[in-house]
């Protein structure tokens, strides 16, 4: 894994401002402190941050090929560089190196932009063509590795991180609402926008091209898109050993590549089904002396660590190191948190990850593997057996029994709700009924009870699902729970796993995590599978919990779905914290203009006397901390003059902070 940044200029070919690309490199220091490369020449500058993983004495950035004509800077990992290279050599090119950079200076030599579509692995990376004079950014299919861009004037600016793009001194950082409510949509962030005025997100599966010149455009164009077979046509196969045989060797090919390091690999270990299986194929193909990583919160219906130490013994590897997290330590380390994602992060088992991370890097590793992606191919999320039932309430043609229950359960708890016409308008816009609708609609209502005056109107015609991009003519020939797995993949998966709780907490300790479910051919075989595969009855991942036994001990691969999270009341301790009351003061509140005041202050008083652990109450704490999230995010980036923070953080240069 590495940090990229760059400049271009759009209209011909001026020297990069004098320190412009040094300090975004800078900037993205954690993400790779081994070395520092770049490529400057008239009207583009390129910067490399590297974390040296492959090809340790000779990976240096930026890379091009035999004749200079492509330059390249490379953040992530192509796995199948190793076959690459032979394919390569055979077709003439030279290569110098053992590093996955050098081969794609050759492939963009032979392919161009039919490059992307032949890359596996995760990545975000950016060509300069000098043959075209031509700026080509893209990133991997599934969003693992992040890019973004901003268009200034004259000049388009990209990084890793946003953290780059702001200590260009070219940008102002200035929120954007719409960015907001698809935190307050989504809690997560699917992008293409962002937070930050005019600051975008290169969707996943996309790559930017721009000619500078004349007659310049910037054009983002996908070179992959996320596809399931029409409904009834999926595998026909019945055989369940035929394809647990399949899965199993398409597993143990994603888990071997993602070892191929020349640094030893550990593995996030939570005792669950899918870390689990990621950890016992290691171990297999490695031997018992992998390290593997646990968190212990402090809360008995939250810990996993005694499931973490079945899994372990079991399979036959170490203990795992023991990562404590406590409530103190969410809210001491939500700052850091917020710096390192750049966007609100309500989910507050982001801050454990973040530390676990740490713990990885304090042990001298650089690279782990984890489960993300079962649960997105597998359907191993809760609601996809409740939008089951709501399923068989809806048989009846014309009759909504599905919705009437719904509108119901919200009156009896005085909860408040969308217009009748607001569901159907959103399963329009993603082709059908939809599985995570009502997930994200626990959150979704905090709009309603905290946004203010100023924030409804800003974002009243705001349309966040139709922003993701889904395909309405594929979408409605799916099976309604394929339709469900792409807005996982898209927003959750894409927007806060892969992001808030994947890379930039990880590489905020420079840490590079590694999926081996997220393998482009696992995706390929899962996404054919029929829907009885991943959801048989009421039996979530049912195909991966064949396969696992074969693997794991039955406490395991029985186990009901957990999600791993931390408690939400982190906030709202007793007494109060002084940066959360600060952060929620009526003066802050006004300063930021999102949210009502009064509505804040009723919430945060009413919530406490609601029955703890129901839908209700869970509704409002997750809204009350997106409101502090996106309060400190704004104290973080825009304003920081809302609140003394508990602990110190790094923030962006005071003079880009100007208004």
């Amino acid at each position: 894994m590495c940090g990229i940044a760059g400049a271009l200029d759009l209209k011909g070919q001026r020297p990069v401002p004098e320190g412009v690309i040094q300090r975004m490199s800078r900037a993205l220091h954690h993400r790779g402190p081994d070395e520092e490369g770049f490529f400057i020449r008239p009207g583009v500058a390129l910067a490399s941050r590297r974390l040296s993983i492959v090809g340790l004495a000779d990976g240096q950035q930026p890379m091009t090929n035999e004749d200079q004509s492509a330059h390249v800077v490379f953040n992530g990992e192509l796995f199948d560089h190793q076959e690459q290279r032979v394919k390569l050599a055979a077709r003439g090119h030279q290569l110098r190196t053992h590093c996955d950079t050098e081969i794609i200076p050759h492939l963009w030599e032979d392919h161009a932009e039919g490059m992307w579509e032949r890359l596996r692995g995760q990545f975000a990376i950016a060509v300069y063509d000098m043959k075209r004079w031509q700026l080509n950014l893209g990133r991997d299919r599934f969003g693992i590795s992040p890019l973004y861009w901003t268009r200034q004037g004259d000049w388009l600016l990209f990084a890793s991180e946003i953290k780059g793009i702001l200590a260009s001194g070219m940008v102002t950082a200035r929120p954007d609402m719409r960015g907001i409510d698809h935190i307050f949509t989504f809690a997560a962030m699917p992008g293409p926008v962002t937070c930050f005025e005019g600051i975008q997100m290169l969707p996943p599966g996309h790559y930017l091209q721009v000619t500078p010149g004349r007659d310049m455009e910037i054009q983002v164009r996908p070179y992959w898109e996320m596809d399931f077979p029409n409904a009834g046509d999926e595998n026909p196969e019945t055989d369940a050993t035929k394809l647990v045989d399949e899965f199993e060797r398409l597993m143990l090919q994603a888990v071997e590549k993602r070892l191929r390091a020349d640094v030893p690999v550990g593995a996030y270990l939570s005792g669950g089904l899918d870390s689990s299986m990621i950890v016992a194929m290691a171990t297999k193909l490695k031997g018992p002396a992998i390290n593997t990583y646990t968190i212990r919160v402090d809360d008995p219906a939250l810990d996993e660590l005694s499931a973490a130490n079945v899994s372990a013994k079991h399979i036959g590897t170490k203990p795992p190191i023991v990562q404590e997290f406590r409530a103190e330590d969410a809210l001491a380390s939500y700052p850091e948190l917020i710096h390192a994602a750049e966007a609100p992060v309500i989910d507050t088992s982001c801050a454990a990850l973040m530390m676990l991370a740490r713990k990885v890097h304090s042990c001298g590793q650089k690279v782990v593997l984890t489960g993300e992606g079962a649960d997105e191919w597998l359907a191993g999320y809760p609601w996809y057996k409740v939008a089951k039932i709501f399923g068989f309430m809806d048989a009846v043609p014309g009759v909504r029994l599905s919705d009437m229950a719904r509108r119901a359960f919200l009156r009896m708890n005085k909860v408040p709700q969308y217009p009748a016409e607001f569901r159907q308008r959103t399963e329009d816009e993603v082709g059908g009924p939809n599985a995570w609708i009502d997930s994200y609609g626990v959150l979704g209502l905090s709009k309603l009870r905290f946004y203010s005056e100023k924030m409804q109107t800003a974002v009243g015609n705001a349309r966040p699902w139709s922003e993701l991009g889904m395909n309405l003519e594929r979408a409605k020939q799916w099976s309604p729970i394929n339709r469900s797995l792409w807005v996982g993949a898209r927003v959750t998966l894409a927007g806060h796993l892969l992001q808030a709780k994947g890379d930039r907490v990880a590489m905020n300790s420079s840490v590079e995590v590694r999926y081996p479910f997220l393998d482009e051919e696992v995706f390929d075989f899962t996404s054919r599978l029929a829907p009885r595969w991943k959801l048989k009855g009421f039996r979530d991942k049912h195909l991966l919990r064949l396969l696992a036994e074969r693997w794991l001990p039955p406490e395991i691969y029985n186990r009901r779905k957990v999600i791993f999270r931390a408690p939400l009341d982190s906030f709202h301790l007793d007494p109060e914290p002084q940066f959360v009351s600060e952060l929620l003061s009526e003066e802050s509140l006004r300063r930021t203009g999102y949210f009502d005041a009064k509505e804040v202050w009723y919430w945060r008083k009413a919530f406490r006397e609601m029955r703890a652990g129901s839908v209700p109450r869970l509704s409002v704490e997750m809204g009350l901390a997106a409101v502090v999230a996106t309060q400190l995010w704004h104290h973080t980036f825009i304003d920081g003059a809302l609140a003394e923070l508990p602990t110190e953080v790094v923030r962006p240069d005071a003079r880009l902070m100007a208004a």
